[in-house]
């Protein structure tokens, strides 16, 4: 899949730049990351981690629960301002980009990304990350995707689309996607939910950048559909809450 660019094709799109307006609402209603899935990401012993586009530290403070040292990187201030004042234990949060990290050479046992690795521009992107990471080191990206084969969300896709980070799972799996600046990829599933209510989806839906970057109309027309499909999915209809499911991707790469 091929990244999304600005009018003159200098990076992300303003997709990649919309969260900041809304990162105290991302923050407190996307998903975190199950535990296990870092885990397997990052190993038992603590590492020297870097969470580059780590947006509001949603993955940064799992890290860190787990005894990391850990630095977060990301290009939006909004979202670091966040971060800060909500990931105690953090080593250092810097602005900065995938593309020209602000780190010195071999200073990172692992690189995470945390539902951000499909906004990097990959050709400029790898062989910075492989820089950055210490002999040895990991590329460890990760997605929270919706699990659509339960019907409800299946139909909540038919109303609100899928992102690019919904997709890049599938792409992310072709040979030579991490190439040529790494080879050996392994890829492992796990499942976990996230407890919701009629409120907490849409404001889900309003935390995402197809909803960040619409016009009023499609903004409201958005949030109208969302909130029939609770009123009347026989599986949400007349719940106080409901769960909402998510396959986690996580991928380990290895320096070529």
């Amino acid at each position: 899949m091929s990244i999304e660019t600005d009018t003159h094709g200098n990076g992300p799109s303003r997709h990649a730049r919309s969260f900041g307006q809304a990162a105290d609402l991302y923050d407190s209603i996307r998903p975190t990351y199950p535990t296990e899935a870092l885990e397997w990401m990052v190993g038992d012993a603590p590492k020297d981690v870097v969470d580059v586009g780590a947006g509001t530290g949603l993955l940064t403070r799992g890290l860190i629960a787990l005894g990391h040292n850990v630095t977060a990187v990301d290009p939006d201030t909004k979202m670091l301002d966040r971060l800060r004042a909500s990931s105690p234990g953090v080593a250092a949060a810097r602005q900065g980009a995938a593309e020209a990290l602000p780190l010195p050479d071999a200073s990172a046992d692992v690189i995470t990304a945390g539902q951000s690795f499909h906004w990097f521009d990959r050709p400029k992107a790898l062989p910075e990350l492989r820089r950055v990471l210490k002999p040895g080191g990991v590329l460890a990206p990760i997605w929270n995707i919706r699990d659509e084969s339960v019907d409800w969300v299946d139909q909540l896709t038919e109303i609100i689309g899928n992102s690019r980070g919904e997709l890049t799972p599938i792409d992310a799996t072709d040979p030579g996607y991490f190439a040529p600046d790494f080879g050996e990829v392994q890829m492992r599933v796990f499942r976990h939910s996230k407890p919701l209510n009629r409120e907490g989806l849409i404001r889900l839906v309003h935390s995402r950048s197809y909803y960040l970057t619409a016009d009023a109309t499609r903004q409201r027309e958005l949030t109208e559909a969302v909130g029939r499909l609770v009123d009347t999915h026989p599986d949400l209809a007349g719940k106080e809450t409901f769960a909402m499911p998510y396959v986690t991707t996580a991928f380990r790469a290895h320096p070529a």
